[in-house]
């Protein structure tokens, strides 16, 4: 099985769940206004949520003899997701991270892409799965700015 793209994706996919995590935590931290419970629990399920899947890719990287990437400047320039500001309207933070949650699809659909094309239905599988997690988390944040 040659693998070297499936893990070049899954690095990007790992990168991406750092910034996606600290883009989450910052809102979570930051929300104001009146809708700040339901944002503030959900933002905190999310980068929970996030936090937890993020390992199960690292650790597929490794299972496929590759090493997991680190580092937080690393990351984050493999990312290159734009910083939100600290002072974001709640609506703002909302749209912020719907946007990023449709890069994490994009970068889920290659990695799957990826590991269909050399054979490695377990990692495609887990990339179908992810995958359906942001969906869903893309959807319901979008349906928070429906008015």
């Amino acid at each position: 099985m040659d693998n070297q793209k499936v893990v070049d994706t899954l690095r990007q996919v790992v990168a991406d769940y750092y910034a996606l995590i600290a883009q989450t935590h910052i809102c979570h931290w930051n929300v104001r206004g009146p809708s700040f419970f339901a944002l503030h629990d959900a933002f905190e399920a999310q980068y929970t949520e996030l936090f937890q899947a993020v390992d199960e890719i690292a650790e597929r990287i490794r299972a496929l003899g590759a090493l997991a990437p680190g580092g937080l400047a690393n990351l984050a320039k493999a990312a290159g997701i734009k910083e939100i500001n600290e002072d974001a309207k709640a609506s703002e933070m909302v749209s912020h991270l719907s946007g990023i949650h449709a890069q994490v699809i994009g970068n889920l659909g290659r990695a799957r892409d990826a590991a269909a094309e050399s054979g490695d239905t377990e990692t495609e599988d887990l990339m179908i799965a992810r995958i359906q997690v942001h969906q869903k988390t893309n959807w319901m944040l979008k349906s928070f700015l429906e008015s």
